[in-house]
């Protein structure tokens, strides 16, 4: 019996749109691919996530990445929660979810420094019965450290979780520990899912 509902953040409650903020600061397409190629897409984000490496150690990589990109990669470094927009139904879906006596968990990779400059847009982390991020733990999805994290400071019985993650290798980590699993694409759907097992 599902009493415990666990939501990735990112791409689930809240947008990470950095490909619209890039376009936003207007960098020209081969400066947008080199400043992309530098940070989010590179080998170094999920260490940024994990932020057992210091934040100042992280830029400097991402520089000696791009070291000709110097100035638009600290454009996008200093207002990196610019990417982060809350999804409008995030407040009411886990107000509903908890009204009808199920408990809400945040499990997400997640940054330390996105999240101090994204604080706002993550005010639903004020509601939910308990939360563990990232930075917090320095492990990321989906190595089974995060998962324990969560499962064992909250005292959560992995067969009574499902858990809700718009990346497959995520979703398929929680399911190996244990946790009903929906591979979230829209609200709807997930919601449909979870009807499916038992949770309306």
């Amino acid at each position: 019996m599902i009493k415990n509902i666990v939501f990735d953040v990112g791409k689930v409650l809240v947008d990470f749109d950095w490909q619209g903020f890039m376009s936003a600061l207007n960098f020209p397409p081969e400066i947008y691919e080199k400043v992309a190629g530098a940070t989010v897409l590179s080998e170094l984000w999920n260490e940024f996530d994990r932020s057992k490496m210091s934040d100042e150690e992280i830029l400097k990589g991402f520089l000696e990445k791009a070291p000709d990109c110097e100035k638009e990669i600290m454009q996008f470094w200093d207002n990196l929660g610019s990417c982060i927009r809350r999804y409008e139904y995030a407040h009411d879906w886990i107000q509903s979810l908890q009204a009808q006596g199920y408990k809400v968990y945040l499990l997400s990779n997640y940054p330390r420094r996105i999240y101090s400059q994204s604080i706002e847009e993550l005010s639903f982390v004020e509601e939910v019965d308990g939360a563990i991020f990232s930075y917090e733990v320095q492990a990321v999805k989906p190595e089974p450290e995060i998962y324990e994290a969560l499962l064992k400071k909250y005292h959560l019985d992995p067969t009574e979780c499902v858990f809700l993650d718009d990346n497959r290798g995520n979703i398929i980590a929680a399911n190996q520990l244990g946790m009903a699993t929906i591979h979230f694409h829209t609200k709807s759907q997930a919601e449909e899912e979870l009807r499916s097992l038992g949770v309306e």
